[in-house]
């Protein structure tokens, strides 16, 4: 079986070296005369060096980051980096080209490859041997740089000098030179495993090796291009150690903060929209965004359960939690949410909703689906969260859009906007929730378990953290309706004891 496994990848790589061959050809009439000027133009123009060197890579025009982090790393002689760009923004290959740029100018002549075992980093420097090997213009123009006697797998020295060693995490790197040369470069790439990342005393093991046996085989009087690839796959992980330590971390996610593509040539909007359809929100935080989340810091466990009749709830609330976004692609913009919330005995029960990012008019919507849902069994209240920055977009667009679904369907909906100064979104969530969902008094339809909505709402207590990077307007919606749900209660039962003056709220309708 291992037989037939290495005669496969045998074959593979015979493929990927005719194609690196015929895809670096060299142009028909170039003189000596022509190579030489030319070379010494691309050696002053380190991108259109790694553009003329490697088009097989350089497929998609290079983004700003792209460009800011090959002139770091080519204008540093001595300097640390932490490297954190999404997958899909060719952190490895940018790496690549800007390594055999440095060299094959003389900048630097001796790199120690590591990554999380000995083999993942023998197979993440094969293309560098490879290139060395058949890269059409690199021979041209630098001459042939295949060895012999000093060309393994692992450890490969070309006929100019410059030598590349592979190590796994934790191999012990001492006494590595090139002739009299120790290391002036070290390449880090994927050191964190998620395994590792679950066991403290394997990232304080692996960072402890990294810092005293890895760095300091470099020499102190000489300068040192010090690289650590990796995404945050983990709070605490050896990039994030890296990074206190660093002169540069590099942090780029597959969507600015715009939310837009990071590298809009190489990653369209709809490409990657297929591919995080795909992916939890845990695991896009995590490979795409830099944002690991655990699931269950504060929510470590919901409560599903049946639901009493509607009738036997003296009123129900409807709270929703908007997004002003009009645009179901606007992937910056938060989720809208509506759930409909009631109490019987102490317990409060999430009945039914929505959360997803859908347009004013379907969120409108939703909260006539309520009345279907309930078929006036029992009194519905209709909230809508309405802050001192969300007034003005409640009554230009959302009281004309009620009012207008009103005049359509002949029944208009009464929606009280929530204008209460709320505390910290974090500390208010967690405040007023955790105590019911450890204690189970905060129930989940356990009927509308399969409900997509009801799924994504899961999601967003179980991945609910301080940081507040993960979507979390279900929990606020949810929060919102437990709150007006409890103080309409208490009013209630005191209305009952004793006669009030009512005060109006202007903007209900």
């Amino acid at each position: 079986m291992a037989k037939q496994a290495d005669k496969i990848a045998l074959n593979e790589w015979d493929k990927y070296r005719k194609a690196l061959v015929a895809g670096t050809a060299l142009e028909y009439n170039k003189t000596t005369a022509d190579i030489e000027k030319h070379r010494l133009w691309l050696e002053a123009h380190p991108v259109e060096w790694e553009k003329y060197f490697f088009p097989q890579y350089a497929t998609s025009e290079f983004a700003p980051f792209h460009l800011k982090y090959i002139n770091r790393i080519v204008s540093h002689d001595e300097w640390y980096e932490v490297n954190s760009w999404s997958r899909e923004l060719a952190k490895d290959t940018v790496t690549m080209m800007t390594m055999f740029f440095l060299n094959l100018t003389g900048k630097k002549k001796f790199t120690l490859f590591v990554s999380s075992s000995y083999d993942a980093a023998c197979d993440l420097l094969k293309p560098y041997m490879l290139n060395y090997e058949s890269n059409q213009r690199i021979i041209a123009y630098y001459g042939e740089q295949k060895s012999f006697g000093n060309w393994e797998n692992g450890d490969f020295t070309t006929k100019s000098g410059i030598r590349y060693v592979a190590l796994g995490a934790g191999q012990s790197p001492r006494g590595k030179k090139n002739e009299n040369l120790r290391p002036d470069s070290i390449i880090c790439t994927d050191l964190d495993t998620d395994e590792d990342c679950r066991n403290k005393d394997t990232i304080d093991k692996r960072f402890d090796w990294l810092e005293r046996a890895l760095y300091m085989t470099r020499s102190v009087s000489k300068p040192l291009l010090f690289l650590v690839l990796g995404n945050i796959i983990s709070r605490d992980c050896c990039v994030t150690r890296c990074a206190k330590r660093a002169d540069h971390h590099d942090i780029v996610n597959i969507r600015n903060k715009d939310g837009k593509s990071s590298w809009p040539a190489k990653n369209s909007e709809e490409q990657i929209d297929r591919v995080l359809s795909k992916m939890s929100t845990k695991a896009q935080q995590a490979e795409c965004f830099n944002n690991p989340i655990s699931e269950g810091d504060i929510f470590k466990e919901l409560t599903w359960g049946d639901v009493p009749p509607i009738n036997k709830f003296k009123f129900l609330i409807a709270y929703a939690d908007p997004s002003p976004s009009n645009n179901v692609g606007d992937r910056k913009n938060s989720t809208k949410a509506l759930w409909l919330i009631g109490s019987v005995d102490g317990n409060f029960y999430v009945i039914y909703g929505f959360l997803d990012r859908v347009t004013n008019d379907e969120f409108v919507d939703w909260f006539y689906a309520m009345e279907d849902y309930t078929k006036q069994r029992t009194q519905i209240y209709n909230y809508i969260e309405n802050n001192t920055l969300q007034d003005p977009f409640f009554e230009q667009v959302f009281m004309p859009l009620f009012f207008r679904k009103g005049q359509e369907r002949a029944h208009h909906i009464g929606v009280i906007p929530d204008a209460r100064k709320k505390p910290d979104k974090f500390s208010r969530i967690e405040g007023n929730l955790e105590p019911l969902i450890r204690t189970g008094r905060l129930i989940f339809n356990i009927k509308e378990k399969n409900n997509p909505h009801m799924q994504r709402l899961e999601e967003q207590f179980k991945l609910f953290s301080a940081t507040m990077k993960a979507p979390a307007d279900g929990p606020d919606s949810i929060e919102g309706g437990v709150f007006i749900c409890n103080n309409k209660a208490l009013s209630i039962t005191s209305e009952s004891i004793v006669t009030g003056v009512k005060h109006k709220n202007s903007k209900r309708f």
